[in-house]
């Protein structure tokens, strides 16, 4: 059990007058963001980073957990009215949200959005406090076998769940790897894939890489793209939370359904928050009693899906903070500011710095609270947002780009690492490759690498101590199944378009 004192020592640092100013700020940051059209959550976070540089720790970690819950819930926004996706998480009910608003019912489409994320998000946020905690004890008990299969099912994980084709998932994942091998190698101390540049002596540095495939990658998208402006079908926004509480009432089913949903799928390494949006929506549509609604504008599956994405955000922190491995790729991100910050990600997190984890753990609470009167004056300042020209904000964004890629090691360096990647996510979005398995396996590359040698080399080269003990033999037969089943089924589907076609 958590002793009362780290929880109250916790909550005194979280609600420091400048903790709660930079949370303030940063969740103005995240709903502009995630109000954006093409703008993400993670590109919002990527661009924090450089800031929470010169940040204590919990301010830091709390304004990216403010910042991504607000860009999350913000993508509702221009979904809603414009029938543009703000963040990824948002695409699943875009649909249905602007069906809504072309009958007059945008307040309610958009009400949803807000308090449906607002519960989902503190359900996810009570999962990681309590959750974690016992994790961290069972992980106390891991040894590199252990943390060789979590890594491995962790890129399991993301080939399965990345959108589109498994071949450009797996594309991707590989290419992630190969980014990962570069720098000293563990083992014999030669460099590898360093072509004479000292700077990649110690590896990729994450930050510029993210910044660039999130980033510079959408700004890429916008300059060779030429949209028609949009315009708000329905002028005035009324009350947003007329009717809330009887809907929530109405679908508490599928709402709670989407909240556990959420939490489980945000804790899977590689899903994260749009996976989780996707998945909701398409089992609220299933198990609906009104399933020919759908489609027509009907708030149930916009109630499902708007839990499920924000629970993701505190589900895909278990992983992240227990284990060190990323539940999706803002989590990512956050493992590298946590390292920065001296907050090193794994069990004994708990043990060092438990009134710093646990005032993280309390920011999620304060910032899905801060989101009702926040969202609802972005919804009511929606017109002004969405306003803001496109060929004013990229630049901006580039300035910023820039600058935050030179400020994490001062070198210029980080600024062409960022170009070049940037330069890569844009070519791999333009064919329907995924950036998240790469971003995923640049994160895990070094971990499953350097466990597997020292695995093996306690084993003196034999493969069978990796299944003896029990956690590791069973994680290890699971990695496999995981692995297998993809294969298992084409032959599957292969042997009965065989015996239909014999037919």
């Amino acid at each position: 059990m958590v002793q009362l004192e780290v929880i109250l020592t916790a909550l005194g640092l979280l609600l420091q007058p400048y903790t709660l100013t930079v949370m303030l700020a940063a969740a103005v940051f995240g709903l502009f963001v995630g109000s954006m059209p093409g703008l993400t959550a993670t590109m919002a976070t990527a661009l924090l980073v450089p800031v929470t540089f010169f940040m204590e720790p919990v301010p830091a970690i709390a304004a990216i957990v403010t910042a991504s819950a607000m860009a999350i819930f913000a993508g509702d926004i221009p979904g809603a009215l414009l029938r543009i996706p703000g963040t990824p998480a948002s695409a699943a009910y875009t649909d249905e949200a602007y069906a809504m608003t072309r009958k007059g019912e945008a307040e309610m489409a958009l009400g949803a959005g807000v308090t449906t994320s607002v519960y989902g998000g503190l359900f996810g946020s009570a999962a990681l406090m309590f959750a974690a905690p016992p994790l961290a004890e069972l992980a106390l008990k891991f040894s590199s076998y252990e943390y060789f299969w979590l890594s491995m099912l962790g890129l399991a994980c993301a080939l399965l769940v990345s959108p589109g084709s498994p071949v450009k998932g797996a594309i991707s994942l590989l290419f992630g790897l190969l980014l990962a091998t570069i720098g000293i190698d563990p083992m014999t101390g030669f460099s590898r894939f360093t072509f004479g540049y000292v700077q990649l002596l110690g590896g990729l540095s994450l930050v510029p890489v993210l910044v660039g495939m999130y980033a510079v990658a959408e700004i890429l998208r916008y300059a060779t793209t030429i949209d028609a402006p949009a315009t708000l079908p329905q002028k005035k926004i009324g009350n947003i939370f007329a009717g809330q509480w009887r809907m929530l009432w109405k679908y508490r089913w599928p709402v709670m359904r989407g909240n556990i949903t959420g939490t489980l799928i945000g804790a899977l390494p590689g899903a994260g928050a749009d996976v989780a949006a996707w998945i909701s929506y398409a089992t609220a549509k299933r198990f609906s009693k009104e399933p020919e609604k759908f489609g027509t504008g009907h708030v149930e599956g916009i109630a499902e899906a708007g839990a499920a994405n924000n629970s993701a955000l505190g589900g895909a922190y278990i992983p992240a903070t227990v284990f060190g491995i990323p539940g999706d790729s803002i989590t990512a991100i956050v493992i590298g500011v946590l390292y920065m910050k001296g907050m090193n990600p794994g069990p004994t997190i708990f043990i060092r710095n438990p009134e710093l984890i646990y005032a993280v753990f309390l920011s999620f609470f304060l910032a899905n609270l801060l989101m009702l009167p926040l969202g609802w004056t972005a919804i009511k300042a929606s017109k002004q947002i969405l306003s803001v020209p496109r060929h004013t904000l990229m630049p901006i964004i580039l300035m910023f780009c820039l600058v935050g890629s030179f400020a994490i090691d001062n070198v210029l360096f980080a600024v062409t690492v960022m170009l070049i990647m940037g330069i890569a996510g844009f070519l791999m979005e333009e064919n329907g490759i995924p950036i998240a398995p790469c971003v995923l396996a640049l994160v895990l590359g070094p971990l499953i690498e350097n466990n597997f040698i020292t695995s093996m080399m306690k084993a003196e080269g034999h493969l069978l101590p990796f299944f003896e003990r029990p956690i590791a033999g069973a994680l290890g037969v699971i990695t496999i199944l995981v692995w297998l089943t993809p294969l298992a089924l084409w032959l599957w589907r292969r042997s009965r378009w065989r015996a239909a076609a014999g037919a």
